[in-house]
């Protein structure tokens, strides 16, 4: 079952009808108690808490949202990392077996930050608030029986912005890493825009498979592909696990 929702994340975003992180776990909870999500369904359940940068953007009903100086980051995504292990806290006292959390992709390498730099380098001051996210997540969720950290950050930065004869074999796929394939053709546009006549107003790659990012912010198939080849090993052993009581 799913509730994911675009956009979402810990806070509101205003203006949009976005739930909430914890509206997510509130309708779970519902189902649960009106019997729709059985007890015994729950003995071998697995959840995954994606949040995946939202929050860290502008759209963000919070002032400030995307932060300029470091204390002020700091303090910000303090809030929502405790909120996301709040959430996890939750779930697991619903009886949710075991609980998988993402933790934030270097977002400065995205096309969206890397595009200041002409798509030649990743911007310092997201990746630093990537880094401050994943060890408060490392810190809060690090011991938790049950529970496992999906590593994204190291899984993207092994491909896009490795050091000079490091990184991942699939690193060796992507001939653009930090520039998008699929790019709107006006400012305010976006990738599969098309207009009133049906004419498209984006513009594609030649081959999508040799870059990593699709548009602005999510990879192509074949970039979540080679994310996923480097977490499905530790992934498998985590739910191959013993549950702990």
């Amino acid at each position: 079952m799913t509730f994911a929702f675009g956009g979402a994340g810990v806070y509101e975003v205003p203006d949009k009808k976005v739930p909430t992180l914890a509206t997510h776990v509130n309708a779970f909870t519902r189902l649960l108690n009106t019997g729709v999500i059985s007890k015994q369904q729950l003995q071998s359940s697995v959840a995954l808490v994606s949040i995946s940068g939202s929050d860290y953007m502008t759209v963000a009903n919070v002032d400030n949202a995307f932060l300029s100086s470091f204390d002020d980051i700091d303090s910000y995504i303090g809030n929502v990392t405790t909120d996301i292990a709040k959430n996890v806290g939750k779930l697991q006292r619903l009886g949710v077996r075991k609980v998988l959390v993402n933790n934030m992709h270097p977002i400065g390498c995205t096309p969206l930050r890397t595009s200041a730099n002409n798509y030649t380098t990743c911007d310092l001051l997201a990746n630093y608030a990537a880094t401050v996210h994943n060890n408060n997540i490392e810190h809060l969720m690090g011991n938790k029986n049950n529970s496992h950290i999906l590593d994204l950050y190291t899984a993207f930065t092994d491909i896009v912005n490795h050091a000079p004869g490091e990184g991942s074999e699939q690193s060796n796929n992507f001939k653009r890493k930090l520039t998008h394939c699929c790019e709107a053709s006006t400012e305010l546009g976006y990738c599969g825009q098309v207009s009133p006549s049906g004419e498209r107003l984006y513009d594609l790659c030649k081959n999508p498979d040799k870059n990593f990012y699709w548009d602005e912010s999510y990879p192509t198939t074949a970039g979540w592909e080679a994310v996923i080849e480097a977490l499905e090993e530790p992934l498998r052993e985590f739910l191959d696990r013993d549950y702990v009581p």
